[in-house]
């Protein structure tokens, strides 16, 4: 097992990025000499020109190569096989459980909530919780906990009352929308009515971030892009932000995923980069990681244009003091070893990322979160 063990944890920052839709680990990491990759994958395959070996059996996809020069320079952790016990193929019950670290009923609290009331156990600071993007992600919400959610800084800059109304009421909308499919409309209304969900309430607060914000790093034009300036705008202004969430959808692949796929991970990697190296412009990187993570993988054989819901995925960390390298193991793609005669079968717990992140990084005990004791990684430098 790589080393790496417990830092400092008083100034670190966590950047959760959520890929919705589930993401394609299989051609993000591609195990590009495996015969039972090819045998599966007919038409959605990456072949050897489309790829970049990290060793004699795994390659990133070619189009997110910003990730071969993070892996390259030591920042970039791999997690593979990531999932749980019977992964559920629901997008909102799937997400759900990602999200409260409950597989086995439906739970109240979102887990980076639950850290952040361990954070700010007083709620004395409204920004200690940001999600850039519309609503609020359920992994942040429990109620008493404020979380500021705002979709876009420079939009919001110039709203007036009446305009940034409509936005709450808009986001409060979405989040009915997203989670009452997953945990029935009476639940969502119940802990809309406990916290009033006045996800704008620390938006004002950021309306000089805009201007007092300077970089040399020119980030693409694209929604991930734009979400990571965003939270190095906030970030470099100092105001107390210790969780960031964003996401970038489009990942549920069902058709057309030769040229969708290809592009968002292209944008996500280059946002990635070019937010790296916004911290080390700005002296902060030694305090940022980065999570990366999706409601489950797809599956082993394609479907002609795409790949349907499956499981055994993956997830990434990232950082100046992340130690890179693989963890656990890459699901057996040989077709006796399939779960449910078509899917990878997880070799970690979801659960055991999370635990490491929050023991390990941000200095908080987990138990309580994640719903139990998970063996953790080992990815940090010391």
């Amino acid at each position: 097992m790589i080393g790496g063990g417990i830092m400092n944890s008083s100034e670190k920052t966590l950047v959760v990025i959520q890929l919705t839709g589930g993401n394609d680990f299989m051609n993000t990491i591609v195990p590009y000499t495996n015969e039972h990759y090819f045998d599966a994958r007919k038409k959605i395959v990456m072949d050897h020109s489309d790829v970049i070996p990290i060793n004699d059996t795994l390659a990133i996809n070619k189009n997110a190569s910003s990730f071969k020069d993070i892996f390259d320079a030591g920042n970039m952790a791999i997690i593979q096989g990531i999932g749980y016990p019977n992964s559920n193929r629901s997008h909102f019950r799937g997400m759900d459980i990602w999200h409260t670290c409950e597989p086995d009923k439906v739970g109240n609290d979102g887990w980076l909530g639950l850290a952040l009331r361990e954070l700010d156990p007083l709620s004395e600071n409204v920004l200690t919780g940001v999600n850039i993007g519309q609503g609020l992600p359920r992994a942040m919400a429990v109620a008493g906990v404020p979380v500021t959610s705002i979709s876009d800084l420079e939009t919001y800059g110039v709203m007036n009352s009446i305009e940034k109304q409509k936005l709450k009421e808009k986001s409060i909308q979405a989040f009915k929308d997203i989670y009452g499919q997953a945990i029935g409309s009476g639940k969502v209304s119940e802990y809309i009515g406990k916290t009033g969900l006045d996800v704008l309430k620390g938006a004002d607060m950021l309306n000089e971030v805009v201007a007092n914000y300077q970089s040399n790093v020119e980030y693409a034009e694209n929604q991930i892009s734009n979400n990571l300036k965003d939270i190095a705008r906030i970030h470099t202004s100092d105001l107390g932000t210790k969780i960031f969430y964003t996401s970038q959808g489009g990942y549920d692949t069902h058709a057309n995923e030769l040229p969708t796929h290809p592009k968002l991970i292209r944008e996500l990697s280059n946002a990635i980069s070019d937010f790296m190296d916004d911290l080390e412009e700005h002296n902060l990187s030694e305090d940022v990681l980065i999570l990366v993570f999706t409601e489950f993988g797809r599956r082993m054989k394609d479907n002609g244009s795409g790949t349907d819901h499956g499981s055994g995925g993956g997830a990434f960390l990232f950082g100046k003091n992340v130690k890179g390298g693989l963890y656990s193991d890459y699901p057996s793609l040989n077709p006796r070893d399939w779960e449910h005669g078509e899917d990878l079968k997880h070799t970690i717990d979801f659960r055991s990322v999370y635990s490491t992140v929050l023991e390990k990084w941000m200095g908080i005990e987990s138990r309580s979160i994640v719903k139990g004791d998970f063996e953790q990684l080992s990815p940090f430098v010391v």
